[in-house]
C-alpha cells in the first residue's frame, strides 16, 4: 500500500483533502495574475495539510489557463516543498507517449517523491481543436487507442520494453536508464465508465470527475470497485472524487460567487467559452427558462455556503460515494474567494497549521 497514493487525513476530517486548480482567469484578469494564485493556492494548502494538488489538461478555454500542466507543475514545484503535485490530468491521447514519459521523468527529478501523473482519454476541449492538437481529423481514434498508449507509456516510465520491441532502445530521459530511481505513479482519470473499469483491472488508483458528471458517480465508483484486481500498486481500491465546493463567510455571498462559475459553464456548454464572469456580471445576465433549468441542475452538485455548511455537504458526498479522499475545486471569478475558501474548509475540519518543512 503505497503512500504516494494513500494520504493521511489531517484534522477530525475522515479522508484526506486535495485540491483541483483549474487555473481560472476571471473577466478583468490575466493568466499571469491566474497563475500567481495558483502558487498561492498551492502555498496555502501545503501549509494547511491538503494532500495534493493538481492542474487539469484544458485547451481553447479562454476562462482555464491550464494547457500545459507540466509546465505548471514545474513552477509549483520550486514554490513549494512537500504537498503532492500532478495533473488531473493529463488527456493522453493529445500526446505522445514518450513526451509524456520524458516530461513526468522530468518533473520527478525536479520533485522527487512529490509528482502524480493522471491521466484521461477526453481531449479536454472541443472536437476542433482535438483535432489541431492530434493532427488528424478523426480525434476519436486516439481515444480508442487509450489502453495500448497507456501500455506504452507504462514501459516508457519503467524502461523495461521487451527484447525485440521496435521502442527497446529507446529510453525516457530523466528515467531509469540512468540508475534506479522512483517514479510518478499512474492515476487513471473519468467521467464514466471506461476508465473505473480499466482503472480496477490493472489494480490503479481512480480518480472521477464528479464535479462535472455527478450523475455518473455512483455507477463508476461500483464499476472501479467491483473490477478491481490487486496489483503491485494498491492491494484495494482507492478512488477519490473531484468535487466543487466554496465556503465563505457568507452563505449568500457564497452562491453569488459560485453562480459565477455557473455561467461560465453555461458558455462553454453553448458554445460561448469566455473569461469567467463577475458576480456582478452573473447577477446581471438574463437568464432565459432553459438557461435557469440549467444552472440550477448545476449548482445542485456544488456544495456552498458558511464553513459548517460546506463541512456537512462534503461529509455527506462522502457517506454517499464511499470516497477514498475529496479533491476539492473551488469555482468564482477571484483568486481572493477560492484562497478564501480553501481556508475556511481547512478550518472547518481542524486542519493543522502544519508551517514549512526547515
Amino acid at each position: 500500500m503505497s503512500d504516494a497514493i494513500r494520504g493521511t487525513a489531517h484534522g477530525d476530517s475522515p479522508v484526506p483533502l486535495s485540491v483541483l486548480d483549474l487555473v481560472t482567469v476571471g473577466s478583468g484578469r490575466t493568466a499571469t495574475q491566474a497563475l500567481a494564485t495558483s502558487v498561492e493556492i498551492g502555498r496555502l494548502a501545503e501549509r494547511r495539510g491538503y494532500h495534493r494538488h493538481w492542474v487539469a489538461e484544458h485547451h481553447s478555454m479562454p476562462g482555464v489557463a491550464s494547457s500545459s500542466p507540466a509546465v505548471i507543475l514545474a513552477h509549483l514545484a520550486a514554490h513549494t516543498r512537500r504537498i503532492r503535485l500532478g495533473s488531473g490530468g493529463v488527456m493522453l491521447p493529445n500526446h505522445a507517449p514518450l513526451v509524456i514519459a520524458e516530461q513526468f521523468g522530468t518533473l520527478e527529478a525536479l520533485a522527487p517523491g512529490r509528482i502524480d501523473l493522471g491521466l484521461g482519454r477526453a481531449p479536454g476541449t472541443d472536437g476542433a481543436t482535438a483535432a489541431a492538437l492530434r493532427r488528424t481529423d478523426r480525434p476519436n481514434e486516439g481515444a480508442d487507442d487509450f489502453p495500448q498508449q497507456l501500455v506504452e507509456l507504462t514501459r516508457f516510465l519503467d524502461d523495461d520494453f521487451p527484447d525485440g520491441h521496435p521502442y527497446a532502445r529507446i529510453h525516457a530521459v530523466p528515467g531509469p536508464v540512468q540508475g534506479p530511481k522512483g517514479r510518478p505513479p499512474i492515476w487513471l482519470l473519468g467521467s464514466s465508465g471506461f476508465s473505473a473499469r480499466l482503472a480496477g483491472m490493472l489494480g490503479l488508483p481512480f480518480a472521477f470527475a464528479h464535479h462535472f458528471s455527478a450523475q455518473n458517480t455512483l455507477p463508476a465508483l461500483d464499476l472501479y470497485r467491483d473490477s478491481f484486481r490487486p496489483s503491485e500498486v494498491l492491494d484495494a481500491p482507492y478512488a477519490l472524487i473531484g468535487v466543487a465546493a466554496l465556503a465563505h463567510d457568507d452563505a449568500k455571498e457564497a452562491r453569488r460567487q459560485v453562480l459565477t462559475g455557473a455561467l461560465s459553464m453555461l458558455r462553454l456548454r453553448t458554445g460561448r467559452p469566455g473569461l469567467i464572469p463577475t458576480p456582478e456580471e452573473a447577477e446581471a445576465y438574463p437568464f432565459g427558462a432553459a438557461e435557469e433549468e440549467f444552472v440550477n441542475g448545476w449548482l445542485a452538485n456544488v456544495v456552498f455556503g458558511t464553513a459548517d455548511e460546506v463541512r456537512t455537504g462534503l461529509d455527506d458526498l462522502r457517506k454517499r460515494t464511499g470516497a477514498d479522499e475529496l479533491m476539492i475545486t473551488a469555482n468564482a471569478h477571484g483568486g481572493e474567494a477560492r484562497l478564501r475558501s480553501y481556508e475556511l474548509i481547512a478550518d472547518a475540519y481542524g486542519l493543522p497549521e502544519l508551517g514549512e518543512r526547515p
